[in-house]
């Protein structure tokens, strides 16, 4: 049962005239962006989604369920980070009373910011990097961590979006090969990469990804910041979940292109080279808020901070393992989670 206070009905009255503007307002948006809409809604599975129905309280977090009354959208990327930080959120925000539809696990890097930031939905985790340079054109990233958030931040304001404080977890690329052919090459670095390709060429054989091979933040930034070459036939792309059983079986390539989060990294025994000249942007996560949607209902703040400061790349890598490796789903994942921090409780 739930415990309300001598307010309830007055919060819930303000809260049904605060969506009664948010619709409103996001009519008018829409009517500037139809089209951009249309795509979103026909092009990125914002015509599907369920409403989130489980039976969770307040914990830490959502107490006196500020967002009771509000109608919320979750979003995110077609990976399993990105799903179950979604999950998160949703949950999170059903503990504090909100209705929650989950729209989470859209395809492609773009879908999930546009839904944001139209309006399509509320709230979805992203990343620092990819803001500052997929989707503001920066070339550059910014070494510090906490300064590259900022300058996202500052200049996300004008697109309608608000980023609230990042996680400590960092979801950047890496290389990463096994401990025995790091000894083998003496690789710690991604500088000893380099060297083993100028003077050991059969030996500098590469699995990555095929957006990584592109990406100006991928392997041709990094090419030309090492300083090295590879030959057409040491490069095999493919998807990235093989790439981290090929590189741990050592035939099709010795060095593979990872993710730091992943958790197919500490279950196979992978080695992570040294990014030694800070190439790889940060990819910190963090709570990207539709603008209009915090400002009616700026209780968001208060509910995810705790949370958002608790995710860092090793518990990143523990979760995402009980998805990739384990097979659990990563919903359950998620409120396991928030239930065992004692952020949410279940009925």
């Amino acid at each position: 049962m739930r415990h309300k206070g001598r307010n309830a009905a007055a919060r819930t009255a303000r809260t049904a005239r605060a969506a009664r503007t948010v619709r409103a307002r996001r009519a008018a948006r829409a009517a500037g962006g139809a089209a951009l809409a249309g795509l979103l809604l026909a092009g990125c599975g914002l015509t599907s989604g369920s409403p989130m129905v489980d039976e969770v309280e307040p914990g830490s977090i959502g107490r006196g369920e500020p967002l009771e009354g509000a109608k919320l959208t979750v979003t995110s990327k077609q990976f399993t980070e990105q799903i179950i930080l979604g999950q998160i959120l949703g949950l999170a925000f059903k503990a504090a009373g909100a209705e929650v539809l989950d729209r989470t696990n859209i395809q492609g890097s773009i879908g999930s910011r546009e839904a944001v930031r139209t309006g399509a939905a509320d709230a979805g985790f992203e990343y620092t990097g990819t803001a500052w340079i997929t989707y503001l054109g920066h070339t550059k990233p910014i070494v510090d961590p906490q300064e590259q958030w900022e300058a996202v931040r500052d200049e996300d304001r004008a697109n309608g979006l608000t980023w609230l404080p990042p996680a400590e977890l960092d979801n950047t690329y890496a290389f990463a090969t096994t401990p025995a052919t790091a000894e083998k090459y003496g690789l710690e670095t991604i500088s000893d990469v380099a060297e083993l390709a100028k003077n050991n060429p059969d030996a500098a054989t590469f699995c990555v990804e095929g957006e990584f091979a592109v990406r100006e933040d991928g392997l041709p930034g990094l090419l030309e910041k090492y300083d090295f070459t590879v030959p057409r036939g040491n490069l095999r792309k493919m998807d990235s979940g093989i790439v981290y059983t090929q590189v741990n079986a050592g035939k099709a390539c010795n060095i593979g292109e990872v993710y730091t989060t992943d958790g197919r990294i500490p279950e196979l025994g992978l080695k992570v080279l040294e990014d030694d000249r800070a190439f790889f942007p940060n990819y910190n996560a963090a709570p990207m808020i539709n603008t209009e949607t915090l400002e009616e209902h700026p209780e968001i703040r208060k509910v995810l901070e705790p949370i958002t400061a608790k995710l860092t790349t090793e518990l990143a890598q523990k979760l995402n393992a009980r998805v990739d490796v384990d097979g659990e789903d990563p919903h359950e994942v998620a409120k396991d989670w928030l239930v065992d921090e004692g952020f949410i409780t279940e009925k």
